[in-house]
């Protein structure tokens, strides 16, 4: 039986199926790895027997993205018991989702989307996460999302936004040291005073991918190319002041070879030496 706690230092890699066979096989040195719950939450038995398979050799933990935790519709109680039951049948730790909406008027939009960093909505935010964290049971994170737009309406720093959600609603905290990365650059912060202001006491774990510049200088987190080296720069400074903590490395487009894959991800454990 694979244990069911995941060790602070661990290194984790998101589940594509493209890697399917080889994590079955097993990966030496792999701590745990992610799921996107709303892959396992279908009609299809088949994803659920997949899991099955890799969840009996690693920790698994669900990262969702449709919970829409800032959007204005009522939260979609059957999907949570759902996803109550995944999280229970394969002993998850923990279960995260990203601090934005994804649906408006019944309609998913595919995307995350930001909102304004206003004190304003922190009530909202915080009273829809403890219902979250109600629901599932287990500890809830969230996760900071990349962003390429400022509001009029924004009041604070988007750490302060983060922070303030969280202990108000006694959540924890999926840290993207890469988006972190991505909005300082867009929206000209440095990210080391973001990392100064985290309450890494709350941090579950933190995810790292690659991100695209584009020609006028914009950062893309599209996850399809390896860790710059910036970003891990900026990993090897949040485990100084926050460490140690769990480390996932995101792969969504071009996907390579599981074996590169997991060379990426295991460069955290040499970047934090």
């Amino acid at each position: 039986m694979r244990p069911s706690t995941i060790a602070r230092d661990a290194v984790g890699l998101g589940l594509r199926p493209v890697h399917l066979a080889a994590l079955k096989e097993g990966a030496a040195g792999l701590g745990f790895v992610e799921i996107i719950a709303e892959n396992f939450l279908g009609r299809s038995d088949l994803p659920r027997r997949q899991l099955h398979d890799i969840a009996a050799r690693y920790p698994v933990v669900a990262h969702n993205v449709s919970l829409n935790l800032l959007g204005t519709d009522p939260l979609d109680r059957a999907y949570l018991r759902r996803l109550r039951h995944l999280v229970e049948t394969h002993r998850m730790p923990w279960v995260t989702d990203h601090l934005c909406f994804s649906a408006a008027r019944g309609i998913y939009l595919h995307d995350l989307l930001p909102v304004p960093l206003s004190s304003s909505l922190v009530p909202w935010a915080v009273d829809r996460i403890k219902a979250v964290q109600d629901a599932l049971g287990v500890p809830f994170g969230i996760e900071n999302a990349s962003t390429y737009l400022r509001f009029a309406d924004d009041d604070m720093s988007e750490v302060a936004f983060l922070r303030q959600i969280v202990e108000g609603a006694d959540c924890q905290i999926l840290l993207d040291i890469n988006n972190v990365f991505v909005a300082g650059v867009n929206h000209r912060f440095d990210p080391l005073t973001y990392l100064d202001e985290v309450p890494w006491d709350r941090v579950l774990y933190v995810h790292l991918a690659g991100h695209l510049t584009r020609p006028d200088g914009l950062r893309h987190d599209t996850h399809d190319r390896p860790v710059d080296d910036d970003v891990w720069a900026l990993y090897r400074e949040a485990w100084h002041r926050g460490g140690p903590f769990p480390t996932l490395l995101e792969w969504d487009e071009h996907i390579p070879p599981f074996d590169v894959a997991l060379a990426e991800a295991m460069k955290a454990i040499a970047v934090r030496a």
